[in-house]
């Protein structure tokens, strides 16, 4: 059983809560589990995250990114073994938590094994960074800024018409512009968060709100021999155009040996994968693009590039 992580950072009051919120109570058709983190003796977030699901575990009175790294790890190993097994783990960090430090436990090579950090956001009050222009110079909030894969603004309807590009003058020395997304209400489109299910690439309909961001898909399979080389380089064209990838594939460098490879804005990872891709197929990849940003032919082109006649 492997469960995907989702790390949830930002400042104090960015917005955390609500899209975890928004998460546990439409959910998709996923089973999500909830660890939060509220740094103080009374765990406001918890309580407030325990009317919508009974699936939140609290670590209270401790900033995951130092004083509670074992709870943490003991944690995930608790909630990966319920019966039944979520299908993604949210964490949620205290708006003191450093996520680099966090992220640096998750890599874990025991507990990535079994419970690999998929996704990091960073959500950032967009009417209080323009209200506060010194929190960009905050060196705890510039780390938390940088290790995300997505920054998601909140409180964008509380903005004057031109401000927004003020806020993204703000964020783009850390992240470009294509890994900024509005969130309203907490409201993410779970294509954004999660990687799909490679044996259905189409999202369940769903009668949440989501945010208006629409994505598109692009599913490629192939039977023919691959060469791994070539797919790096391909790769490196095509990541830049697309928000996530996930696929396992067969390699003429590795026979016999199936490769998981996932890619999520900037970060790609190559991985020994338990499962062969199916129906005799050397590969089956799943991409994810912002509508009318993403090529199914020019993908197609490109990844045909790395058969080996």
């Amino acid at each position: 059983m492997i469960v995907p992580v989702l790390l949830v950072a930002g400042f104090l009051g960015a917005g955390k809560t609500t899209l975890l919120n928004h998460l546990l109570a439409h959910p998709d058709g996923r089973r999500i589990a909830a660890v939060v983190n509220d740094f103080g003796a009374i765990d406001i977030d918890g309580q407030l995250l325990g009317a919508v699901s009974d699936g939140v575990v609290s670590l209270k009175n401790g900033c995951i990114c130092c004083s509670l790294q074992g709870d943490l790890l003991r944690t995930l190993s608790s909630v990966i073994k319920r019966d039944p097994a979520p299908d993604a783990i949210v964490i949620e960090t205290s708006g003191i938590s450093d996520p680099a430090e966090i992220i640096r436990n998750l890599m874990d090579p025991v507990i990535f094994k079994v419970a690999p950090l998929e996704t990091v956001v960073t959500l950032v009050d967009a009417r209080r960074l323009l209200d506060e222009p010194a929190l960009a110079q905050d060196a705890l909030w510039r780390s938390q800024l940088r290790a995300a894969d997505f920054v998601l603004l909140t409180k964008t309807d509380l903005l004057e018409p031109g401000e927004r590009t003020r806020v993204e003058a703000a964020i783009i020395g850390d992240k470009p512009k294509a890994a900024i997304f509005d969130v309203v209400h907490g409201a993410v489109a779970p294509d954004l968060l999660f990687s799909r299910d490679l044996g259905a690439p189409r999202a369940l309909p769903s009668r949440a709100p989501m945010a208006s961001e629409p994505f598109a898909a692009v599913t490629w399979t192939s039977q023919a021999p691959l060469s791994l080389a070539r797919f790096q380089a391909v790769i490196r064209q095509i990541a830049p155009r697309t928000l996530r990838i996930k696929g396992i594939l067969l390699f003429t460098e590795h026979p016999g040996q199936p490769i998981l490879f996932q890619s999520v804005a900037t970060r790609g990872t190559l991985a020994a994968s338990p499962l062969l891709p199916p129906d005799g197929l050397t590969a089956q990849l799943v991409l994810i693009g912002r509508e009318g940003e993403i090529d199914a032919g020019e993908i197609d082109r490109l990844l045909q590039t790395i058969v080996i006649d």
